[in-house]
């Protein structure tokens, strides 16, 4: 992978402090090493303790799904850090059912609380020193399965919904303190977390169309996490200065849009 020094001719975001959730494998681990090699200080996050923080960055062990444990990563955030300038909301997933009538109650409430919630508590407890700084960038992270809802993984989707719709009404609140809030949507990638969805929703026996709208993505290849973690790069620098209540789509073109 080529260094940010090589593709930009500088390390951009030298001297500035970020929080990734979910930063231990695929989509987050690319976003945490690319940050990294733009110059950020970056703490990371996972629910349980693993051996595959990218290396450089800080970690802490805490459960973003509860609101002590969004309070433990703003806690970390303000000891290792001394603050955030940059915000990236990775964290999230949900597991498939055989049809939206299957989900549980206890599912619903998990899929809100790790892919809304969180973002939506560790903003409260961030983005106010942000503001106090009158600087700062936040990126959410969502799913291409918003643009094409389906039953078995509708408690994530309404989730992922609800966070696009948030970032949209922070980045007009948040703008005027100089705050940047997008969004990032991305397509079919292959992660680790992903590979676990397919292969459930295969021992459920679920018709693949279900899954995406289409057969075959235009570009001819599944993503990559270096592709998502590029557009949060992007959206993170100043080359996206004027760049709020944005959703980039990244999905090869996969998926309609409306």
């Amino acid at each position: 992978m080529a260094s940010i020094e090589g593709v930009a001719g500088t390390r951009e975001l030298a001297g500035k402090r970020a929080l990734v959730t979910g930063g231990t494998r695929g989509i987050g681990a690319a976003v945490v090493r690319l940050l990294l090699d733009a110059g950020a200080e970056v703490l990371t996050t996972a629910r349980s303790a693993t051996s595959t923080v990218p290396e450089g960055a800080a970690f802490v062990q805490a459960d973003v799904r509860t609101r002590a444990g969004t309070e433990a990563v703003a806690a970390a955030a303000r000891d290792v850090l001394g603050g955030v300038d940059v915000l990236v909301h990775n964290a999230g997933g949900a597991r498939p059912h055989p049809a939206a009538s299957a989900i549980p109650d206890e599912e619903w409430q998990d899929a809100l609380d790790l892919n809304y919630l969180a973002s939506v508590r560790l903003d409260s407890l961030l983005v106010p020193g942000m503001r106090e700084r009158r600087s700062g960038v936040v990126v959410h992270v969502s799913s291409a399965a918003v643009l094409t809802p389906v039953g078995p993984l509708l408690h994530y989707v309404a989730a992922k919904a609800a966070l696009e719709t948030y970032s949209r009404g922070q980045a007009l609140e948040l703008a005027p303190f100089g705050i940047r809030v997008n969004t990032v949507t991305p397509g079919r990638v292959a992660t680790p977390g992903g590979e676990e969805t397919r292969e459930r929703w295969a021992r459920l026996n679920a018709a693949p169309g279900q899954v995406n709208a289409h057969d075959t993505v235009p570009l001819g290849r599944d993503g990559r996490p270096d592709d998502i973690a590029h557009a949060v790069l992007f959206l993170v620098s100043d080359r996206a200065g004027w760049l709020t209540g944005s959703n980039l789509v990244v999905d090869g073109g996969e998926f309609p849009r409306g």
